[in-house]
């Protein structure tokens, strides 16, 4: 299971950390998953859920709320209404850079956050809950002893799942202020609820009051004999395997991206603000990270800005290589593209036109593999200079730069 790891920008502006698992081939849907109070996205259950829904095509977004894992911010200033924004901000940027979440899960208080969230999501078409409470103040029974301190000092530290907490009076009065079956009634999303009738973190009754407010269509699921956090590795696969089954009635499978595309695409670069030289690079579906070396003042947590150069010459060297090749049905069998950037003193090339200062090198290396005889060798190397990125950097290149409205 392939996981692509970045950060998006959450409620508040804050980087929140992101961890995208996507299927070894094609994939059929998006889902975004919300996880526990407290939790981060890689609790065991979060985890074992997205590696069984990867397995049947459906590539799942996880991320940690605002102030918890790897996010910024603090916990003690996020709300359920905050993390009711966070998930839109995730659903926005799937939607911005690959396809719209179809379908959405909740576990635990997640649920019942993805459940106020709904429909503020317009492209999901089916919503899974596991383990959700129908109240979010079903959460307060984890610090009950402490309400009133909160509400009469503003901010008390609790201990939540043995970690330590910081929980404001404004956290209390959020919670408070939400009707969420106001949403499930209003929810006009296929619903499918799951929940163990032995959960002694919460109650079954929880599940009956979704379901009670609930439209159709709806589905219930009993979870027997598993507990709140899904530990046993069978009952979260078992869950996962119900979601994906079920979610073909509602979700309509992606259409095969087109092999090629005539539109150039836009590249987009963004700071992600998680250090000095951090980027997230997105074009289409795809989304990178781009650096410095430590040495150079970065985190050498992505390419830095020349390695993308060298690459986008060496994959258009290899493809136009591969496309002659197969048009002219040679027995190439693989193309290997090394390359390098350096600065050179002008008087050094004799055949550049600058004569003073110094000018950049690439060097180029290529192997090519297969039963090939000289002349044919001899063409493909020729070909090589003939890639469009190749020739992009040899002719004159116009920057148009504007600001942005």
């Amino acid at each position: 299971m392939p996981t692509e790891r970045f950060q998006f920008t959450g409620e508040g502006g804050h980087q929140l950390a992101a961890a995208l698992d996507k299927p070894d081939g094609a994939i059929q849907a998006y889902a975004l998953f919300a996880h526990c109070f407290t939790c981060g996205k890689d609790v065991l259950a979060a985890k074992r859920i997205a590696t069984a829904l990867t397995a049947r095509g459906i590539a799942v977004l996880r991320f940690d709320f605002t102030g918890l894992g790897s996010s910024e911010g603090d916990f003690a200033n996020s709300t359920f209404t905050s993390n009711v924004a966070d998930l839109v901000h995730a659903a926005d940027h799937l939607r911005e850079t690959r396809t719209a979440p179809t379908i959405l899960i909740g576990h635990s208080l997640g649920g019942a956050a993805i459940l106020a969230a709904a429909s503020q999501i317009p492209d999901a078409k089916a919503v899974v809950t596991i383990a959700a409470p129908s109240d979010p103040g079903h959460v307060t029974h984890f610090f009950k002893d402490r309400i009133e301190d909160i509400r009469a000092q503003g901010k008390v530290e609790v201990q939540l799942a043995g970690r330590p907490f910081h929980i404001k009076r404004e956290f209390l009065d959020d919670i408070a202020g939400h009707g969420l079956m106001a949403h499930v009634a209003k929810l006009h999303k296929a619903l499918l609820i799951m929940h163990s009738p032995t959960d002694d973190t919460v109650g079954i009754d929880n599940a009956t009051n979704i379901f009670i407010a609930a439209k159709h269509p709806k589905s219930f699921v009993s979870l027997a004999g598993a507990d709140h956090l899904l530990s046993s590795k069978r009952d979260s696969t078992y869950v996962a395997d119900v979601i994906a089954a079920w979610a073909e009635r509602y979700v309509e499978p992606l259409q095969a991206a087109p092999t090629a595309e005539l539109v150039p695409r836009n590249v987009v670069v963004r700071e992600t603000r998680a250090g000095k030289f951090q980027q997230t690079v997105t074009t289409g579906a795809h989304q990178m990270l781009a650096d410095e070396p430590v040495a150079a003042g970065g985190q050498d947590s992505g390419p830095g800005p020349y390695d993308f150069v060298l690459a986008g010459l060496g994959a258009c060297t290899s493809m136009t290589m591969r496309m002659y090749a197969d048009r002219k049905s040679l027995p190439l069998d693989r193309v290997t593209v090394t390359l390098k950037h350096s600065k050179i003193h002008a008087e050094d090339c004799v055949e550049c036109e600058t004569r003073v200062g110094m000018l950049d090198q690439i060097d180029r290396l290529i192997s090519i593999e297969g039963a090939l005889d000289a002349d044919q060798r001899k063409r493909l190397m020729e070909i090589a200079d003939k890639c469009p990125v190749h020739r992009t950097l040899t002719s004159e290149v116009r920057i148009v730069t504007k600001a942005a409205e």
